[in-house]
């Protein structure tokens, strides 16, 4: 059994589909989790409830914890470290291999590439949870006390991945015919992870015995586009005419006394501030993995933008 927690979410489904090459037998886990294959199996559990946990966990050999919780400082603080203790646990008592699914919030405000061996460094309150929790698994994996993986990513973007700022300042913009948007300066370069990409990983990580008791981050395309030319390709995949607005930072400081969400989003403002770079040469040359091009990523989500709106 491989068993797949905080289950609705993008790269959840794309593991998921992806998993089916490794195995017959999925858990699919979370308040409310819905089939992505067939014969998915469904398991309804609060991830904050240790008992939940240990029970949706039973039988697992590998457990995929991919949650994304709501994008609240407050929610982070409280619930991560309950979750992240809970999983732990969990696997702990069942021997499953856990491959945890971070970001790179915790590596701060760093100018060069972003590699496995970066060292953290958090400049943010959201930073400094994800460092917490991810500190707290590298202890428990170097005292041997569990098999595991964590599993960096980039931002992500990719169809069917509504919680990508991509997704809402620019495909689907265009798909509705208005102009897309970008933050602080369109000229810096910022890297994405394409979430079909990540979901592959997930998979292949999870089903690889020399892979654990490291990190690594997903694979991610290395010919990276500035803010300018991502939405010029993803007018041409529209199509449509190429029409963007740059929000500066004031503009966003004036939406964000409105906007709670805005207001979250203040902090991680310096992903935008210049080139924001992140390389998978590590797993791309252990697994052989070509990432999809930003050109190809890009037509395929404005697809899915356009057939869903």
């Amino acid at each position: 059994m491989q068993t797949i927690l905080g289950a609705n979410g993008s790269v959840a489904h794309f593991t998921a589909k992806a998993l089916t090459q490794f195995t017959k037998h999925i858990r699919l886990v979370s308040r409310n989790p819905v089939k992505v294959n067939a014969n998915d199996e469904l398991f309804a559990a609060d991830l904050r409830q240790p008992h939940q946990v240990l029970n949706a966990v039973a039988g697992s050999d590998v457990v995929f914890l991919l949650v994304g919780l709501p994008y609240h400082t407050e929610t982070w603080a409280k619930d991560w470290p309950l979750i992240m203790t809970n999983v732990i646990e969990a696997c702990k008592v069942h021997q499953a291999k856990l491959v945890f699914l971070d970001n790179v919030y915790a590596l701060g405000d760093t100018q060069t590439w972003m590699t496995e061996e970066t060292a953290f460094n958090p400049c943010t309150k959201k930073g400094e949870i994800r460092a917490q929790i991810a500190t707290q698994l590298l202890s428990e994996m170097q005292a041997g006390n569990i098999e595991a993986i964590i599993a960096r990513s980039a931002d992500f973007y990719g169809p069917h991945t509504p919680n990508s700022f991509t997704t809402s300042m620019i495909f689907d913009r265009f798909a509705k015919g208005k102009s897309a948007q970008w933050m602080i300066n369109d000229s810096y370069k910022h890297s994405f992870t394409y979430t079909p990409d990540a979901g592959l990983a997930c998979a292949i990580l999870g089903n690889c015995p020399s892979a654990c008791n490291q990190t690594l981050n997903f694979p991610t395309h290395k010919d990276v586009f500035t803010g300018k030319v991502f939405i010029q390709y993803a007018a041409i995949a529209t199509p449509c005419v190429e029409r963007h607005q740059v929000l500066t930072k004031w503009m966003l400081q004036t939406v964000a006394w409105f906007n709670p969400l805005a207001k979250e989003n203040m902090e991680m403002l310096y992903q935008f501030e210049h080139d924001y770079l992140f390389s998978s040469e590590k797993f791309e040359k252990a697994f052989r993995f070509e990432p999809t091009s930003y050109k190809k990523g890009i037509l395929d989500t404005a697809n899915e933008a356009i057939k869903r709106i």
